[in-house]
């Protein structure tokens, strides 16, 4: 009892804080959503806000639980874990239920499970583990790839169902991994990449190709001259043109209704009745509601169901709608909040798995928050991603309940000892 005592005391206030107030946040934009004061006829656990309710309870128990359990539940079964999860992972392809276009979902009675929300924990767990080894180095590529295959793997399996806006989340683990000795090369080349995607797919294909021949001369020219340079040059220039081919021949091959959804987020083509459409009427609802916004309950798109998934993926445009842009920046830096805290947190920890598990939460809750946001205000593809605590859904926020609160087990270890 003592040491329950000890952990429960060093619980770290200012997440607890942040993590209660979002969540608290999340149920009243739910009930807003929901709520319809002509046909309003009191509190019902059928509606949304209501279940939204039970989820809130559940994750609350879900905390408790590794608050008072030994953190070795957690650590030393991260492998097991992580094995289930894929498993979860293969069953959720035969058995599961196909849910907005995507085979996610395994229904138990009236309760439907996403496999890939808690997979997000038991990879954190188990990368953690393994990049946490006293015996590896993570400063050598052969290692980092190795530590990369913990996540790459959960990846591909739920870009099968598909569900890429769940696949991207596990990009997040690059962050843990360049924080523990990846070369910054390897940043630097994947935006490089993401650039030359949305190059090929704006720019002529000879245009891009001189330009990349241009900047490869220049290249050269700037340092030594040598044979090898010059070689490597060459090798450059063939590998930028052939993938800026390649992302042109995969984006002709796509059907007609993927073709626009990009052409529309690049500007290219206005669909706003079609594949545009929930990005401009989130665009309306967060526009219209200036600098204070219209006051709780009273959005319009809200109430007239203009933005489809609103209580879900589009939840943030409600924030914009009723609470303007000061809410908004209110809502922003609970979440920048959170991430600092625990980055600055994850650096003091003694315990190697701690720090690696901690920048992989971090990494996780600012993915997330991103892409949500980002597709909101139409930066950014809709593929479909929950915002952490405050979307509606069980699965996602008790995964991120088990992600957040396993982290603040460990830090309060540490004080405890």
């Amino acid at each position: 009892m003592g040491t329950i005592g000890g952990t429960l005391k060093n619980m770290d206030k200012p997440l607890l804080l942040v993590y209660f107030l979002l969540v608290a946040a999340g149920w009243f934009n739910i009930y807003s959503v929901v709520y319809d004061p002509e046909s309003f006829a009191g509190f019902s656990f059928a509606t949304r806000y209501g279940k939204q309710l039970v989820f809130i309870g559940f994750a609350i128990l879900l905390a408790a639980f590794v608050m008072i359990s030994d953190l070795r539940v957690f650590t030393q079964f991260a492998y097991l874990y992580y094995g289930i999860c894929i498993l979860l992972l293969l069953a959720v392809l035969v058995v599961g239920t196909e849910i907005s276009g995507a085979k996610s979902w395994i229904k138990i009675g009236s309760l439907s499970i996403q496999p890939s929300e808690f997979a997000k924990v038991a990879t954190c767990l188990a990368f953690a583990k393994f990049v946490s080894q006293p015996s590896l180095n993570m400063k050598q590529p052969r290692n980092q790839l190795r530590g990369a295959l913990w996540f790459l793997f959960p990846m591909m399996l739920i870009l099968l169902q598909p569900d890429a806006g769940s696949a991207l989340v596990f990009l997040s683990f690059v962050l843990p991994l360049y924080r523990e000795g990846m070369s910054g090369w390897v940043l630097v080349t994947g935006l490089v990449a993401v650039a030359l995607f949305v190059a090929a797919l704006l720019v002529n294909r000879y245009v891009l190709i001189g330009f990349i021949a241009l900047v490869t001369i220049f290249l050269i020219w700037r340092n030594k001259r040598s044979v090898k340079n010059i070689a490597l040059g060459g090798l450059l220039f063939l590998v930028c043109s052939l993938y800026t081919l390649g992302v042109e021949y995969a984006f002709n091959h796509l059907s007609a209704h993927q073709q626009t959804r990009i052409n529309v987020l690049l500007g290219k083509e206005q669909d706003i009745h079609g594949a545009g459409y929930n990005v401009n009427q989130s665009k309306i609802a967060i526009g219209s509601g200036g600098f204070w916004g219209k006051g709780y309950l009273q959005g319009t798109q809200t109430k007239f169901d203009f933005v489809p998934e609103q209580s879900t993926d589009f939840i943030f445009c409600t924030v914009g709608e009723e609470w303007g842009w000061a809410g908004c920046t209110v809502f922003l830096g609970c979440y920048l909040f959170l991430l600092l805290r625990l980055v600055k947190l994850a650096e003091k920890q003694r315990s190697d798995y701690a720090r690696v598990y901690g920048y992989g939460v971090a990494g996780i809750f600012f993915m997330h928050l991103f892409v949500n946001v980002g597709m909101t205000i139409g930066l950014l593809p809709v593929i479909g991603i929950p915002l952490p605590f405050f979307s509606y859904g069980g699965s996602s926020l008790w995964a991120f309940t088990l992600l957040l609160f396993i982290f603040i087990k460990m830090d309060a270890r540490q004080r405890n000892l």
